[in-house]
């Protein structure tokens, strides 16, 4: 059978988890529908799920459909769990966007719909509620073509001219062909030519339905097992996966599920991760429901891989793609602190193994303050935070106030050496480097001025580490970003010996003495080129009524943010522009009382800007190279 990985988005609420629940009744998975208000949905496991009502870690599920098994991958649609859903997109065939007929098109709707286009993911969409007061099909159409996809097309039933038209916008091959032999267009070829758009992502057809009463599945079915493509199957391709969660077994094992690209695996072999390799032990692949045992795993599916020590992002065999970089970065921070002081150490412990499953928690611990931070996307996640930690470690533990997460690019150029035998260095290896600014997301960038076969490629290897670690914390202990770093001096001394054979460190450089200079001379070269501070901002696209727009600027205004454009349209006013991501909560909570309770705002991440006015710093949680005799002490014990 044909593999077809699918996931289904939403903005929340918009019955994603409801139809998760209908395809699985229909195709007999499950006896009964379960319910999100009751708790009792086959996708939503963790105890907080059913308590809130919301997704919050991405489930599988599998049930056939036809000759096709779709692995159905319910994600969470509420903005504060982005990063759930990225990893997700990374390991997709096709998607199913949900929309209410009610609410229509809403701001993590068009934050997913911008990224499935961009990414190429062929998407069906799937206007739900239709059973709600207040529905509107047609509105709800004309929204989605004005603010996802003009390529959109009804499909129930499916409208032949509508079909017609949409081809010949995509495709003038199509449309000079059919000009000359319309005739030849039968239903049956114009559905091929509809498919083969869908599955490159340029069409996307439009359902409407009700996952509560069931109507329109049948349809929605029909299109999924027809127009969605099916994974990929070179099971005899190098093998290639990616990791796209990680949980733990009852007894600590780690648990990953992982997307396997090409190639297979089988049970006690052995398979590269990165550097290194690890020994399958066990093997579970999705059939009819639930996660059964199986002896090998093949290109195309999904399964969950145990024995490996992984994060979530790692690759097994060659890298071909991912789920990294889709969405925005996390721009807010807290601290975590334990109810109970004699916690501290099984505290860091736990947040640890939540790292593990989730790479953008951002863990950063301060041996100094003894405090540990998280980074988040929204205020929603704390509540996550705390309760998985009563829940699944029994601690108690409070949050601090949220911060902004900024950034530092440098300003300038600066440059900085220390050569081997020469005060002040008291490290046996001689490192020379220039900073300057790199283009905007161009990430850290290291060069060689220095040739390469100078000295043993484990000590270049061990500064270009060492500077990427180290810029994590710049001048004023925030990240530096987009940034060039040349090493310009290099030196070292050989391997020295004893007579009788035995190696003497105190003559000779090794990798350690290239960690432990490299931050001292970083430092001092990006001292001397300077950094800025630049804070997150958001895009922002307000409206309300038009006789509120005073208010609303004013609000605005109260939140440093820069409207760009005003249009007012039938007595509504809408804004765009950008404010600094610490204010969005700000404004989201007073917006009402502005407008009457008629005001809607939607936000995106948009990049950072300098910060205005004097520059927040940060605690610095290494060894503070800023501050000579500090960082010695710490490293040699001595000045």
């Amino acid at each position: 059978m044909k593999n077809l990985n699918l996931g289904i988005l939403a903005h929340v609420d918009a019955g994603k988890t409801s139809l998760t629940e209908r395809l699985l009744h229909t195709a007999g998975i499950i006896g009964e529908l379960g319910s999100v208000d009751d708790g009792s949905t086959q996708t939503d496991t963790l105890a907080l799920e059913r308590a809130r009502g919301i997704t919050i870690k991405a489930a599988v599920v599998s049930f056939a459909l036809g000759d096709v098994t779709v692995n159905l991958i319910d994600t969470p649609g509420h903005p504060d769990f982005i990063a759930e859903v990225e990893r997700a997109l990374g390991v997709l065939d096709g998607a199913v966007l949900v929309l209410s007929a009610v609410e229509g098109v809403q701001a993590q709707t068009r934050v997913l719909m911008r990224t499935l286009r961009r990414l190429g993911i062929p998407v069906l969409l799937f206007v739900n509620k239709l059973d709600r007061r207040g529905a509107d099909p047609g509105r709800v159409f004309r929204e989605v073509t004005a603010k996802l996809t003009p390529s959109a097309i009804t499909m129930d039933p499916m409208d032949l001219d509508q079909v017609i038209d949409l081809l010949a916008t995509l495709d003038e091959g199509f449309l000079t062909e059919y000009l000359t032999a319309p005739d030849a267009f039968t239903p049956s070829r114009l559905r091929a030519e509809l498919t083969v758009k869908v599955a490159e992502g340029l069409a996307h057809p439009v359902y409407f339905g009700s996952a509560i009463t069931g109507a329109g599945i049948d349809a929605l079915r029909e299109g999924i097992e027809n127009l969605l493509p099916a994974g990929e199957s070179a099971v005899d391709g190098p093998l290639s996966g990616t990791v796209f969660k990680v949980e733990r077994a009852p007894g600590g094992e780690k648990i990953a599920y992982v997307r396997l690209f090409s190639g297979s695996v089988s049970v006690r072999e052995k398979v590269p991760l990165g550097d290194g390799e690890g020994k399958v032990t066990a093997i579970s692949v999705f059939e009819n429901g639930s996660a059964v045992p199986s002896g090998s795993v093949g290109a195309g599916r999904i399964a969950k891989l145990s024995g490996l020590d992984v994060r979530v992002g790692d690759m097994l065999g060659a890298r071909t793609r991912g789920w990294e970089g889709l969405f925005s970065p996390p721009t807010l921070a807290t601290v975590v602190s334990p109810v109970r002081p004699s916690d501290r150490g099984p505290l860091h412990q736990a947040l640890t193994r939540l790292a593990e499953q989730d790479p953008l928690i951002g863990l950063r611990h301060d041996e100094v303050r003894q405090e540990t931070s998280v980074s988040l996307y929204g205020e929603v996640q704390k509540e996550v935070i705390q309760a998985t930690l009563a829940d699944e470690y029994g601690l108690g533990v409070t949050f601090s106030e949220t911060t902004t997460i900024c950034v530092e690019h440098v300003s300038g150029t600066g440059s900085a050496a220390e050569l081997i035998g020469k005060a002040p260095n008291p490290f046996l290896a001689t490192v020379g480097l220039r900073v300057g600014p790199g283009s905007p997301g161009s990430g850290i960038s290291f060069r060689l001025e220095v040739e390469l076969g100078s000295m043993p490629y484990s000590f270049v290897k061990a500064v270009e580490e060492t500077v990427k670690e180290t810029l994590r914390e710049g001048l004023h202990g925030w990240e530096v970003l987009d940034c060039v770093v040349t090493m310009t001096h290099s030196g070292y001394y050989a391997r020295q010996s004893h007579a009788h054979g035995t190696f003497d460190k105190s003559m000779s450089s090794t990798a350690g003495d290239f960690r432990d200079l490299t931050p001292l001379v970083l430092m001092a070269a990006l001292r001397e080129a300077g950094t800025t501070v630049h804070e997150p901002m958001h895009r922002f696209v307000l409206q309300a009524p038009a006789d509120t727009l005073g208010p609303v600027t004013t609000l605005l205004a109260q939140a440093r943010a820069v409207p760009r454009t005003t249009v007012t349209k039938a007595g509504t006013a809408e804004l765009e522009g950008e404010i600094p991501a610490v204010k969005t909560h700000e404004v989201h909570r007073f917006l009402p009382s502005a407008t009457r309770g008629d005001g809607t705002m939607e936000t995106a991440f948009h990049g950072y800007r300098p910060v205005r006015g004097a520059a927040p710093t940060r605690s610095r949680t290494d060894h503070n190279p800023l501050n000579r005799k500090e960082y010695l002490l710490h490293v040699l014990r001595r000045v």
